[in-house]
């Protein structure tokens, strides 16, 4: 059994009043790997039912934003209950006319009259970050949006941000989203100490490392047919090399003695991480989310995650 949606844990997204279950729902699949409604709504409605309350989406997951339209088609009435996190700005930049124009699509399509955290997907350097935070500002003061937050900034722009709204007395950014894993610890040296400084958490994307943290890989066998990595070809070569399948290796060392899954240490030990608010999974099927959110259950001994340290240091 996965537990009940009482006790799942919570966790603040940085400075706001909002609280998230430390395990959220990563959407992309919709409209990407998922095409039909039914199945959606179940993956949905048992991450619900368990307890999930963050679903993270973008504009771009999808084609013409399919995933969106999905949520929107299946959330109703538990709208309320729901932290709806989406991103604006891949490709079509974070001037102030595109993010109104990205606001209101994805409200559409969403069918939401508020967005809980909207996020600026990718840095845009035609734009300086001030125009993108005023116009973000306006949406908060007119309700469309709760909470700001970043995805794949640097450690500088970061740093920029939060003197800007210090400065200006505009809204802060609250969340940082990025790559972050037992195998991906880069942000480790400039990024997370910058979040700190502004009093922000991280939603790390890719927690288990493309699915490599899972068990479902064997080094040296056939990737599982239908698995993300054996439909993603140049970036099954990023993840899967000698590098990590010995830290990988390493790693279940450490799961065997303690009794975890893969899976489980690689949540438990993001988890163990004070700067991390809630880890964004995917999942195609109910059983991946009972799976995920088991594993967000985990809590591990600190001799476990010293272990884990030193092997992925």
């Amino acid at each position: 059994m996965c537990g009940s949606a009482e006790n799942m844990n919570k966790r603040k997204l940085g400075t706001s009043s909002i609280e998230v279950s430390v395990v959220g729902l990563g959407c992309n699949n919709f409209g990407r790997r998922m095409y039909d409604l039914a199945p959606i709504r179940a993956v949905v409605h048992r991450a619900l039912d368990l307890g999930v309350t963050l679903f993270d989406t973008a504009e771009i997951y999808g084609e013409g934003g399919k995933s969106e339209q999905f949520l929107g088609q299946v959330f109703g009435e538990r709208r309320k209950d729901i932290v709806i996190a989406t991103k604006f700005g891949y490709g079509g930049g974070a001037s102030r006319s595109s993010i109104m124009r990205s606001v209101e699509g994805s409200l559409k399509r969403l069918r939401t009259d508020w967005i809980d955290l909207y996020q600026v997907h990718f840095p845009d350097p035609r734009t300086p970050i001030e125009e993108t935070m005023r116009a973000l500002d306006e949406l908060v003061r007119q309700g469309k949006v709760r909470h700001i937050g970043l995805s794949n900034h640097s450690a500088a722009q970061v740093r920029e941000a939060g003197m800007i709204a210090a400065r200006q007395k505009l809204t802060p950014f609250v969340t940082c989203q990025d790559e972050y894993s037992l195998l991906d610890r880069g942000i480790e040296r400039d990024l997370v100490p910058a979040m700190r400084e502004h009093g922000m958490t991280l939603l790390p994307y890719r927690p288990v490392a493309s699915g490599l943290l899972t068990g479902k890989y064997r080094r040296g066998k056939p990737l599982p047919k239908g698995s993300r990595l054996a439909g993603s070809g140049h970036h099954a070569s990023d993840v899967i090399n000698n590098r990590n399948w010995n830290m990988v290796e390493q790693i279940q060392d450490v799961a065997s003695r303690s009794g975890h899954s893969l899976l489980e240490i690689a949540f438990g030990w993001l988890l163990a991480r004070p700067v991390t608010a809630s880890v964004i999974a995917g999942a195609t099927t109910p059983e991946q989310i009972e799976q995920n959110v088991r594993a967000g259950a985990t809590q591990l001994s600190a001799a476990d995650v010293a272990a884990l340290d030193r092997i992925t240091q």
